[in-house]
């Protein structure tokens, strides 16, 4: 059991990390799309795509990362009462809370799969702006973001319950 667990971390850990790592990148993208929105409302006709497509580029590179910035321990927390504890008293809050983390992220998925099915079912659902553009791309994006979240979620509830029985996981950063 104990290796088909270690196996499971390693898996969505490198996983999330190779994501996260090309992810990483999409703020040059953001910047690119907004940098040619400024140029183009300055030397030429205004584009009318150029707002969404940087709001979907943010969404993208905020849903993709968050599993890489929960694995490096990016996310916020706070270290009142948490920074005093040992590693081991750590490993059972984080245990504890993590649990109510995946419980969200669950009803999240599953909202989520509701709306992507609205927006597929219903012959492409749109946006309300000028452009128009199908809705389903980003909400697919939203769902694989999610799902890579819970998966890293889980993966960092095993590291806790591994760290409590004593396993040497390596700090927690």
């Amino acid at each position: 059991m104990l290796t088909l667990v270690q196996r499971y971390i390693g898996f969505v850990d490198a996983l999330n990390y190779r994501i996260g790592r090309i992810v990483m990148y999409g703020i040059f993208v953001m910047m690119g799309i907004l940098l040619w929105s400024s140029i183009s409302k300055t030397f030429f006709l205004p584009s009318l795509w150029t707002l969404e497509v940087a709001q979907f580029a943010m969404v993208a590179y905020y849903m993709l990362g968050g599993p890489y910035s929960i694995q490096m321990g990016s996310n916020v927390r706070m270290d009142l009462l948490y920074g005093e504890c040992s590693d081991h008293r750590k490993a059972q809050i984080d245990a504890i809370t993590i649990l109510f983390l995946i419980v969200y992220l669950i009803f999240l998925l599953w909202g989520g799969w509701e709306s992507f099915q609205y927006s597929i079912s219903y012959g492409g659902e749109r946006s309300s702006s000028v452009w128009r553009p199908y809705l389903w791309p980003i909400k697919a994006i939203m769902l694989v973001g999610i799902f890579l979240m819970l998966l890293q979620a889980i993966s960092e509830f095993f590291k806790d319950i591994l760290r409590i029985q004593g396993h040497d996981m390596g700090a927690k950063v």
